[in-house]
């Protein structure tokens, strides 16, 4: 099989050739300059409306295909001399269903909300995203041509306002929380408008159609044309931060930890479209209690998202299809610098982080080894990407970890993302790293003696049309390839896969809406010889209908080797749920069938149920409940019954503050005569109660307290530790 690394030579020089220009019906829209400021208050009297360029969302695009749009939504732009104003009239024909609650900043699903998408480079590769629902609660995200979207926070305001016809928001963007072209006359920017109309389906409605067959959404915007004279400025912002934590320990004798840590956080652009920032001594803990997953019989190590602001902020400019950089693998920094921006058609970014503490990854073919050790470690990245052609990139990637006695990992490589038609892409990541663990380190976990190479790759290819998707994915990883700040749990393979789908579209207010049927198959193969990790043939049948209700079935059969032994896999995947209201939302995930007991190396049948539910009751309160159960049998018997529950309550007081209790409780109860690992019966309970207040994503006040407790082999929990804890931060732009 030829390796990806040799085909992107040929795959750059056919780009040009075949890449097709949409030759779409876009529009454009004259931006005017006015002048004052908007008083935020969701009513639509200022004068500054009458001058402002307006028009319609015309269509629906999902589930409909570009049908005409099922209520009337009007839309205004404007500018003044520092900010873009914009404005969104929905109208509703029974403004009682109008799905809108009081939520936390970036929590808006399933909620009735407007969305205005901007390209502000007009290159089809970034969009940013603003989203304010009818209560004025506000969300933000950047959105990349190459699918999916990053988290992201800006300073900017917004209102919304709920009456007789509707609801109006209305919209304040500083140019200074925005990054654009560098230009003195006019600028042309990408824009689309989004509506979400949740009903009985989740109607999307938008400003221009869309074609299913072209995979350049942005290729077929209508255009903002204005904003002469405008610049984002060199604009600086100092963020000073102070928290406390003060832990207690009930250990014999108790012990308590105490923690008063000032901090800072300064950012300045020092040009239109690059800014610098740098922090001290900053609070990087997790404010909220991750979501619990099930920590028993995993092969591979477990992930969880980012959501500190220092990595959150641009991080799409580090993102690669492999995830080579991976920043929570930072646990506790010092201290950090990162500049990130794009100019033109050449996008950089990098950054460096001094750590307290070295979190280390042993990936393998077979199972992941882990190590945190109390030691510092710097860790660097720096990126750089190139726009080609119309919507096609190139990129560079370096990372360096450096720590105490001889430990380094340094990694290089490129990616790209080729768009050969409207129809058809490809991505690809060909990198290199090299590894040195201090010589105790390597000793304890089996690693390597001494300096060790090894190198990863990824070629995946995407052809998109209106009813078929077809796919093919190659990668390749090397024994020794090691990426110290990213996330890479397995090693030692190659994998190939493909597959396709073929759906069925239907009009929204039928019963189903959308059929689609999946097939795909997988073989891992172990590299050096030996059995094959596991080779797959998947099916999927999904459906989406009436009362936001979806169901999605997966039949999956075939081998898995693990620890020299080969077993047959055979299970049901099905996943579902309903959202008849816009007060309660029902989830169920069922697996069933067959897989490997990896602690005994053996074969057993699984059952898994995950259950979720959400209630809302008025607009300030909302429960979030969900679980998790499995049962494992092998031959002599029941091996384990694991259950892990999560309650989350909240209490909205404005869109500005909340109150959250999260209680999370994990019981492992393995069965002694079957389960001769080791290991015994587990429960753990966590609590946390957390007040938060948010001026913007960075002007912030949290007081919170949490405790856990632990039992073990047939013990009742006890409390093993509680923390009270406190963080203010206030954003200042002189």
């Amino acid at each position: 099989m030829t390796k990806p690394a040799a085909l992107v030579g040929s795959i750059l020089l056919l780009a040009p050739a075949l890449l097709l220009v949409t030759a779409g019906l876009a529009a454009t829209h004259r931006v005017p300059r006015v002048e004052g400021d908007l008083d935020l208050d969701g009513r639509l009297d200022e004068p500054l409306w009458r001058e402002a360029v307006s028009f319609e969302l015309e269509y629906e695009v999902d589930p409909g295909e570009n049908i005409p749009a099922p209520v009337r939504t009007v839309v205004w732009f404007a500018c003044n001399e520092s900010q873009l104003l914009a404005a969104v009239r929905a109208y509703d024909p029974d403004p009682s269903q109008i799905r809108a609650n009081y939520k936390d900043h970036d929590d808006i699903g399933g909620e009735d909300w407007c969305a205005l998408i901007l390209d502000t480079f007009n290159d089809n590769r970034r969009m940013f995203d603003f989203f304010v629902n009818p209560l004025g609660v506000q969300a933000e995200m950047i959105e990349s041509s190459q699918g999916g979207g990053d988290s992201w926070d800006a300073i900017w305001d917004a209102a919304g306002r709920i009456d007789d016809e509707g609801y109006v928001v209305e919209y304040s963007i500083p140019f200074s929380s925005l990054r654009f072209q560098r230009t003195e006359g006019e600028q042309v920017w990408g824009i689309d408008v989004v509506r979400s109309y949740p009903r009985s389906v989740d109607h999307r409605l938008a400003l221009f159609p869309r074609a299913r067959d072209n995979n350049c959404y942005m290729c077929q915007s209508d255009s903002l044309v204005g904003f002469a004279g405008v610049v984002p400025g060199h604009n600086i912002e100092i963020t000073p931060t102070a928290s406390a934590v003060v832990t207690e320990y009930k250990t014999d004798p108790e012990t308590t930890h105490e923690t008063y840590e000032p901090g800072v956080t300064a950012s300045w652009g020092f040009t239109p479209n690059m800014t610098a920032s740098v922090t001290i001594n900053p609070d990087f803990s997790q404010v909220e209690a991750d979501a619990p997953q099930l920590e028993i019989n995993n092969q591979f190590a477990l992930y969880y998202p980012e959501s500190r602001p220092f990595f959150v902020e641009d991080a799409e400019f580090f993102s690669t299809n492999l995830l080579t950089v991976y920043t929570r693998s930072l646990a506790d920094p010092l201290w950090g610098a990162k500049v990130a921006g794009k100019e033109g058609g050449q996008a950089v970014g990098a950054f460096f982080v001094r750590d307290e503490i070295t979190n280390l990854i042993f990936p393998a073919a077979e199972g992941t080894g882990m190590t945190t050790l109390d030691q510092q470690v710097t860790g660097s990245v720096a990126r750089y990407r190139r726009d080609v052609g119309r919507s096609s990139t190139l990129g560079v990637l370096l990372t360096d970890r450096e720590g105490g006695n001889g430990y380094y990992n340094r990694l290089g490589g490129i990616d790209g993302n080729v768009r050969l038609t409207q129809r058809d892409q490809v991505s690809f990541q060909a990198v290199r790293s090299r590894t040195q663990y201090a010589d105790r380190t390597a000793a304890d976990h089996g690693q390597p003696e001494g300096s060790f190479d090894g190198g990863a790759e990824e070629l995946l290819y995407l052809r998109d049309t209106r009813n078929l998707d077809l796919y093919f994915l190659y990668r390749r990883l090397d024994d020794d390839f090691r990426a110290d700040l990213g996330f890479i749990p397995q090693v030692g393979y190659y994998q190939a896969e493909g597959g396709g789908e073929y759906c069925w579209l239907n009009s929204p207010d039928h019963w189903w809406n959308y059929l689609s049927v999946n097939m795909g198959y997988e073989i891992n193969e172990k590299l050096g010889g030996g059995p094959t990790l596991h080779r797959m043939f998947n099916t999927w049948l999904n459906y989406a209908g009436l009362e936001q209700s979806w169901i999605s079935t997966r039949l999956t059969f075939g081998d898995r080797s693990y620890n020299g032994r080969t077993f047959n896999v055979r299970f049901y995947d099905i996943q579902s749920g309903i959202s008849p209201s816009g007060r309660l939302t029902l989830g169920l995930r069922t697996v069933l069938g067959e897989t490997v007991d990896y602690a005994h190396t053996r074969a057993a049948d699984r059952i898994r149920l995950q259950p979720t539910a959400n209630f809302k009751l008025g607009r300030h309160f909302q429960a979030g409940l969900s679980h998790i159960y499995e049962k494992l049998d092998v031959d002599p018997g029941r091996l384990y019954t694991a259950n892990v529950s999560e309650a989350r309550l909240t209490y909205q007081i404005n869109r500005r503050s909340f109150l959250r209790l999260i209680l999370q409780r994990a019981d492992y109860d393995r069965n002694a005569e079957v389960y001769t690992a080791p290991g015994g019966d587990e429960e753990s309970l966590m609590s946390q109660l957390l007040f938060s207040y948010k001026l913007n994503p960075r002007t912030v006040l949290f007081l919170g307290y949490s405790d856990n407790y632990y039992g073990a082999e047939g013990v009742d929990p006890e409390q093993t530790d509680r923390t009270v804890f406190a963080k203010i931060g206030y954003a200042w732009t002189p």
